[in-house]
């Protein structure tokens, strides 16, 4: 039995549509969901348009779930596959967790960007490609040609092949169309998807007042893009014969709509945390973005350093100051902050590290997503270097664990590192509104004096934690070293005081441990198999598994939020289940592969860090396709390993 919310198995509501005479009334179907993509060349604004699309269809109730389609090259050639930039939004009627599988509508701004999509596995028979239609009378005879071509390929391949003068509506309003056809087409699917247009105004009022402040010219532009806006809406609606609903989500609490590095920067103030040290990083940066625009308005500092090496080492001494700051990063940056990782373990300097993971290894795939750092956040550091390691699984949990990544590094004197992914930090998602709690905040540095006869390292001998001093403090003072040092800070080589320090520091990490409950299993308590997941896969992991329980296949699921310390109780779920594998986003190998074998074979990064910690063989399913993954993806290949597991290939 299929999953409702899946596009390419849910039963489809529309015929083909023919070309409708102006001003015809549309048949309207109510539909569960739908995923939208809007592709161009870089620079024409798809992705805009995708995010203010995803914004609409929030603020209608929907839930909401978008990606970004971001070309690996900066300034990739026009009309080019590989060029390919905009947005996709999966909108539904229930909350949405992933991007889902084919997509249901493309807008397309010319035809090469669509065989990038094609090229992706995003588009499938019965998509309707809505394309401008400009190229057929291009002035280039073999442009001409490419598009027709192009056409009677698409319609080949099963495509719903709808021609719009995208570009010659958006000249009425604008001599550059590239200003413009984004708003143009926003107006267009608000029409093909019964939106509030309203909605949708707001929405570009409020981009286009911010983007043009600076230049003094706000209204004219605002007014030039809602002229743009109404237009694709009207024409959609003569358009389109036949048109879509999708009901709202029943929410029983106000939501909000954000992409993940804007939830970690409002994570960041919520937590207290006043200082951020960082370098520009694709894809971290527009964390700090949306930091410098009103940090300072709650009393917070942004420092731009020369480099990723000077943006810790600046957090560290703003940490020893008293602050707890955050640097905010992705994978090659933290390649560049491991020696200064390790002298905050080592000195016991509080610190939260967000690495935004991207593909790699080295430069890689910048623009793309992947979950390859996860062992490098742990053993990065040369010798035992002790820290706290999360993972978000959600735009909510960016937001939360920045929060909850700062009271850890306080309370335990360690850095805490907080993993998220290109996936979160750039796609939309709603999430409950979050209620203030004064307990996020910092407290304020402690000033008072400090206990004599009390040492700077004064381990408690059954947590390792001791009371942090702070410079200032009247008998606190101490010389800090990332030398191996006694409780006195003082520079020892000693056999016992090396063993003490090292034990003090791993304890600070199995005292965290101990508050730590077991995972919720997602399913039933026992089973065939169990999906254990991290990070941004939850979403399509359970899906997936929706999908095999609604075909009474016993298949359960586990995400991990903590991978040092990892959940208690996992050896104990693990036993309940005949198989065990992990879902991941980072390279293993297949043992159908040349020279694999089980000995040599390597594993997913949480499937070796599993098969360690728990001596249970886990089996991992890993890809890095350089996006997320898709629900049928993953259930196709869980449903071929409970086929071996029964007999039956």
């Amino acid at each position: 039995m299929a999953n409702p919310l899946t596009p390419a198995q849910a039963p489809q509501t529309s015929e083909k549509t023919k070309q409708p005479k102006p001003g015809k009334t549309a048949r309207i179907h109510t539909v569960s969901q739908r995923i939208v993509e809007i592709v161009s060349d870089s620079g024409e604004g798809a992705q805009t348009a995708g995010q203010l699309f995803g914004s609409v269809c929030a603020k209608a109730g929907n839930g909401v779930w978008t990606v970004e389609i971001i070309p690996a090259e900066i300034e990739p050639p026009s009309r080019s596959r590989a060029g390919a930039s905009g947005n996709r939004i999966r909108f539904s009627s229930q909350k949405t967790r992933n991007m889902g599988d084919k997509a249901d509508v493309v807008v397309a701004f010319n035809d090469q960007v669509v065989y990038g999509r094609i090229d992706d596995e995003a588009m499938g028979p019965g998509t309707i490609l809505i394309i401008d239609r400009k190229w057929r009378n291009h002035a280039d005879e073999n442009i001409r040609k490419a598009y027709i071509e192009s056409l009677e390929d698409f319609e080949k391949r099963g495509y719903d092949v709808r021609e719009v003068p995208i570009e010659a509506e958006t000249l009425r309003f604008t001599e550059n169309p590239q200003r413009g056809k984004n708003m143009w087409a926003l107006g267009l699917l608000c029409a093909l998807f019964s939106r509030d247009i309203e909605h949708a105004r707001t929405q570009v009022r409020a981009k286009f007042k911010r983007k043009a402040k600076v230049k003094g010219r706000a209204d004219a532009i605002i007014e030039t893009n809602l002229k743009l806006l109404d237009s694709g809406y009207e024409f959609g609606l003569d358009f389109f014969d036949e048109r879509y609903e999708i009901p709202a989500v029943p929410w029983k609490e106000p939501r909000v709509v954000m992409d993940g590095n804007a939830a970690i920067a409002l994570g960041t103030v919520a937590a207290g945390i006043e200082v951020c040290s960082m370098y520009p990083i694709t894809p971290a940066t527009s964390a700090t973005h949306y930091l410098a625009a009103m940090f300072h308005k709650a009393g917070g500092f942004i420092h731009q350093a020369e480099d990723e090496i000077a943006a810790i080492g600046f957090a560290i001494g703003a940490s020893y100051a008293g602050k707890t700051p955050i640097t905010i990063t992705s994978g090659p940056g933290i390649a560049l902050k491991t020696e200064f990782i390790g002298l905050a373990v080592m000195a016991e300097i509080p610190l939260v590290i967000v690495d935004v993971q991207r593909g790699g290894p080295a430069t890689g795939l910048p623009t793309k997503v992947e979950q390859g750092d996860l062992l490098a956040a742990l053993y990065g550091q040369p010798g035992d270097a002790p820290k706290v390691v999360m993972a978000a699984s959600s735009i909510g949990e960016c937001f939360h664990f920045v929060i909850t990544a700062r009271k850890i590094a306080e309370s335990l004197r360690m850095p805490v590192i907080v993993l998220t992914d290109a996936n979160l930090a750039t796609g939309q998602s709603d999430f409950p509104l979050p209620q203030f709690d004064e307990d996020w905040l910092s407290p304020p540095i402690d000033q008072s004096p400090w206990e004599e006869g009390v040492s700077p390292y004064a381990w408690d001998p059954e947590t390792g934690v001791s009371r942090r001093p702070i410079p200032g403090q009247p008998g606190g003072m101490h010389v800090l070293t990332g030398l191996a040092h006694d409780e006195n800070s003082r520079v020892a080589y000693e056999s016992k005081i090396n063993q003490q320090g090292m034990r003090m520091r791993s304890r600070k990490v199995a005292a965290f441990a101990s508050t730590l409950k077991p995972p919720k299993i997602y399913g039933d308590e026992e089973g065939d198999l169990l999906v254990v997941g991290w990070g941004a896969t939850r979403g399509t992991i359970e899906e997936a598994v929706d999908r095999l329980r609604a075909d009474d296949e016993k298949a359960s699921a586990v995400h991990l939020r903590f991978l040092s310390p990892m959940e208690p109780g996992l050896k104990d779920i693990f036993s309940r289940f005949k198989k065990v594998i992990t879902v991941e986003v980072n390279y293993s190998d297949d043992l159908d592969d040349p020279f694999i074998n089980e000995e040599n074979r390597r594993y997913g990064q949480l499937a070796r860090l599993l098969r360690s910690q728990t001596l249970v063989d886990i089996d991992c399913w890993t890809r890095v396709p350089g996006k997320p993954l898709a629900p049928g993806l993953v259930e196709e290949a869980l449903r071929k390993k409970l086929a071996v597991m029964k007999g039956e290939e």
